[in-house]
């Protein structure tokens, strides 16, 4: 017969509406810091700075790596650095906090128990950011993770990493860098106008999306949802009402106008040449 007082393991749950949002740049200084690695070192930790939103989301906007020692059982942190380099960042922007830390590879090694254990003790319930820089999957996959206690009645016994939802927002100019820094290969940076062609081609494939979903809801395949509605009601008011003949020409000049700066452009760098090549020769008799 089981006794009537029973020890019941538990996890601590977290709230479900712990979310983060990450900069590109904190992405880029990411994979800058890990191809400057030392060469003995599998990968790269740092610290995260950023802020807390109103609505709960941790904002990560910045990063710095930290240097480290790490071992199968243990990891050795330069403490005095991490506090000497936050300390310098904070003078420049005070606004800008601990959130959490950072490491490259594929998910939670073993060592990031120990890691996170120490970045606790700094801020609490710090957000641990993962960027595979191995391209394990074919890309640079990246997560975010928060510590879950397991509890015996009173009692912590263990931690276990939870992925959080991560927003990865950008402007096209970044997307077009970050579509280039996921991949694993690539054959040669793209020009502005296949950047343009592919920033149109992801445009148009969001406007078949939305359509579909207007059209979804209104045969009622989909159940309505207001935030979205609202959403899509903001979007079509703020394009501002043009003829077509008035897009056009507005097209058309902004075209000319690149192209006669690029006409400029390559006059100018003609010259250069030239005036060049005549001081040399002039110099040579």
């Amino acid at each position: 017969m089981a006794s009537a007082d029973q020890t019941v393991l538990q996890f601590v749950p977290l709230s479900s509406s712990l979310s983060a949002k990450v900069h590109p740049l904190v992405i880029f200084n990411i994979c800058d810091c890990f191809v400057r690695r030392p060469d003995q070192a599998e990968r790269v930790i740092g610290t995260l700075l950023g802020s807390i939103l109103p609505d709960g989301t941790v904002d990560i906007r910045n990063s710095y790596v930290v240097p480290h020692n790490e071992s199968s059982d243990q990891v050795a942190l330069d403490i005095d650095y991490h506090h000497n380099l936050l300390s310098s960042h904070q003078k420049v922007n005070p606004k800008e906090v601990i959130v959490g830390w950072f490491s490259t590879g594929f998910g939670v090694t073993g060592g990031s128990a120990l890691i996170h254990e120490f970045y606790s003790r700094e801020v609490a319930n710090p957000v641990h950011l993962t960027v595979d820089t191995g391209f394990t999957n074919g890309e640079a996959s990246i997560k975010a993770f928060v510590s879950v206690n397991l509890s015996l009645g009173d009692q912590q016994l263990a931690a276990q990493f939870q992925e959080i939802p991560l927003d990865l927002r950008m402007v096209e100019a970044e997307r077009v860098g970050f579509d280039i820094l996921k991949a694993t290969a690539v054959d040669k940076l793209p020009t502005d106008m296949e950047g343009m062609e592919a920033t149109m081609e992801r445009l148009l494939q969001l406007i078949d999306d939305t359509y579909k979903y207007v059209d979804d809801v209104v045969e009622g395949h989909v159940a309505p949802d207001n935030n979205i509605g609202r959403f899509i009601s903001e979007t079509v008011s703020s394009i501002p009402k043009l003829s077509p003949s008035a897009f056009d020409k507005l097209v058309n000049d902004s075209l000319q106008d690149q192209l006669l700066l690029l006409y400029l452009s390559s006059i100018t760098r003609t010259q250069l040449s030239l005036a060049e090549k005549l001081n040399t020769a002039a110099q040579v008799l």
